[in-house]
């Protein structure tokens, strides 16, 4: 496993993030989540692989993620030798100051931790100003219940600004960005990986391999990909424009020996400030291709075949007011 620390932080954290919404009881939007058994398996199975980094959302599963990877990590890991990070805003009050703090103290009694390692905020709020939601997050790690904090999927307009209110009070600004970004999605690339480069942000990408469409020639037999509505609806609809790129995913995967998922994530590991791709694992060979892809290098020319028949995409992940 190779280790990178997270923009202006102390965390090491490893380059494959093993993402939890896989875990939980099934409710809510995740009904296609794995119980607690086969979730303990799993993320037993990323610590032996070297993974220290796991992400979770208080949403996932109305919350029964946080509890699994909780039980899971105080049975199996040292707390210190473990990055948590959990997510706030699609909760009543959204990013407000009183969602915020009731939010990560609910958290924290989920995840059966003291703090929290990176507090990431879900999407922007357009509800509430931007100053409250910073000088809360200010709180909560001054509080100690917070060591960093993270942003996700919303425009880059957004972020500069969270960042520059976050600057103008000398309050603490965010360390990564967990965007939207894969092979067949590359809108990020317009101005949001710019701005991270320029910022000394890290990004840390979800939905790396399409919801599984980058790691097979789109069909799949999955339980995810036969009732996932939210993956079908992000995906499918560009299946015309994006399916001569994951031909030639797999065209690479022949060359050099390979799955596919280690040619799309040793793609996405290449590209800077890409710190640690969030991998949503369901069985334990999906690790295997991940951990597999930091040994692949793919070659310049390699990347352009990959890159060049990419077109423009609708945004997805950021919201729109109103939304």
């Amino acid at each position: 496993m190779d280790y990178v620390r997270l923009g202006n932080s102390s965390l090491n954290a490893s380059r494959i993030c093993l993402g939890c919404m896989s875990f939980g009881d099934g409710s809510g939007m995740q009904n296609w989540a794995l119980g607690y058994e086969e979730s303990e398996a799993i993320i037993k199975y990323a610590l032996e692989k070297g993974i220290n980094f796991f992400d979770t959302a208080n949403c996932y599963s109305n919350g029964s993620s946080e509890i699994y990877l909780g039980q899971a990590l105080k049975k199996l890991a040292k707390r210190d030798e473990v990055i948590v990070a959990t997510k706030v805003y699609f909760n009543d009050g959204k990013l407000k100051k009183e969602a915020i703090h009731r939010e990560v103290e609910n958290s924290l009694k989920r995840l059966g931790m003291d703090y929290i390692d990176l507090l990431i905020i879900h999407r922007f709020d357009y509800e509430t100003p931007i100053e409250e939601t910073m000088k809360a997050l200010n709180e909560v790690i001054k509080e100690g219940k917070v060591r960093y904090i993270g942003a996700s999927a919303m425009y880059a307009y957004q972020f500069a600004k969270m960042q520059d209110v976050a600057r103008y009070h000398h309050w603490t600004p965010f360390i990564s960005m967990q965007n939207h970004y894969n092979l067949i999605y590359r809108e990020e690339e317009r101005e949001m990986m710019k701005l991270l480069l320029e910022e000394g942000v890290s990004s840390t990408p979800y939905s790396p391999l399409a919801g599984g469409r980058l790691s097979r020639l789109w069909e799949s037999d999955t339980k995810r990909s036969k009732i996932d509505a939210f993956a079908k609806k992000k995906y499918d609809a560009n299946r015309e424009i994006d399916m001569p790129i994951v031909e030639r995913v797999h065209e690479l995967s022949l060359k050099y020996g390979v799955s596919q998922s280690a040619v799309a994530l040793s793609w996405l590991l290449s590209k800077k400030p890409v710190a640690s791709i969030l991998l949503g694992a369901t069985k334990t060979k999906y690790i295997d291709d991940a951990v597999s892809s930091l040994k692949l290098e793919l070659s310049t020319e390699d990347k352009q075949y990959l890159e060049e028949l990419y077109l423009p995409h609708p945004v997805v992940g950021a919201l729109d007011r109103g939304n």
